[in-house]
């Protein structure tokens, strides 16, 4: 068992046991933060889920209506005119041949990958270096287009992804420890919408189950999960 550092012990001492609203678990959150960077704040739905079902997966992308404080480089394979476009967009490295080679040699220089659909066939031999890494372009998740451009300005602007792992657990990006406790709630209520619009018709029984938060280096919050377009503490669904 890992040994807790006095600093984490301390910030433990200072949650409820009980779950609290949005607003006031990123209040916590901020204040229990001690690291001397700029930490990521992240949350965890834990959802009543069997993702091994097929009708049971959850997997997308959702828009942070703050950002996500995050610098995002993006490749976009792509030819011609949607490459001359994706370069006008803004994208850090464009081309298919040259980056597949980069990333063959194990040169995987960037956050977030575009292609559009005449380039898959090639792309689609990178699955097994892109997919564990969750870097592989996918129609599902707006990254396979010929509007290369839009999926750029998203996935720089703060479009962030969310995929429930084998327990039924999404961990999904808030916002950075320099936000302001009513920004990073606001983004964790677009994320919640968002969850609670993509919940799997099979799933059965109760559906969101649990909700954390917490920064990089700082212990996890509850979150109070009735409390739904509750961002800053207003009002309760």
């Amino acid at each position: 068992m890992t040994k807790k550092s006095k600093k984490y012990a301390e910030a433990e001492k200072q949650i409820p046991a009980e779950a609290i609203a949005p607003i006031e678990a990123m209040n916590l959150v901020k204040e229990i933060s001690t690291a001397n960077f700029d930490e990521t704040v992240t949350a965890d739905f834990r959802l009543g889920i069997d993702t091994r079902q097929a009708d049971q997966q959850l997997r997308g992308t959702v828009s942070l209506p703050n950002g996500s404080g995050k610098s995002v480089r993006v490749a976009v394979f792509a030819e011609g005119e949607a490459a001359k476009a994706a370069e006008e967009a803004g994208a850090d490295l464009v081309g298919t041949d040259d980056i597949i080679e980069q990333i063959n040699a194990g040169n995987i220089d960037f956050d977030a990958a575009v292609a559009t659909p005449d380039q898959m066939g090639k792309v689609g031999r990178l699955g097994k270096i892109l997919g564990p890494r969750n870097l592989m372009p996918n129609p599902k998740l707006g990254t396979v287009t010929n509007d290369v451009a839009k999926a750029i300005a998203d996935l720089k602007g703060g479009r962030v992804e969310y995929r429930a792992d084998r327990y039924g657990i999404c961990h999904v990006i808030l916002g950075k420890k320099s936000f302001t406790p009513e920004a990073l709630a606001e983004n964790y209520g677009a994320v919640y919408d968002e969850i609670l619009r993509m919940k799997p018709a099979a799933a059965k029984g109760k559906y969101v189950k649990s909700i954390t938060v917490s920064s990089t280096m700082s212990p996890g919050i509850q979150v109070d999960s009735t409390v739904q377009r509750n961002y800053v503490g207003a009002a309760e669904e």
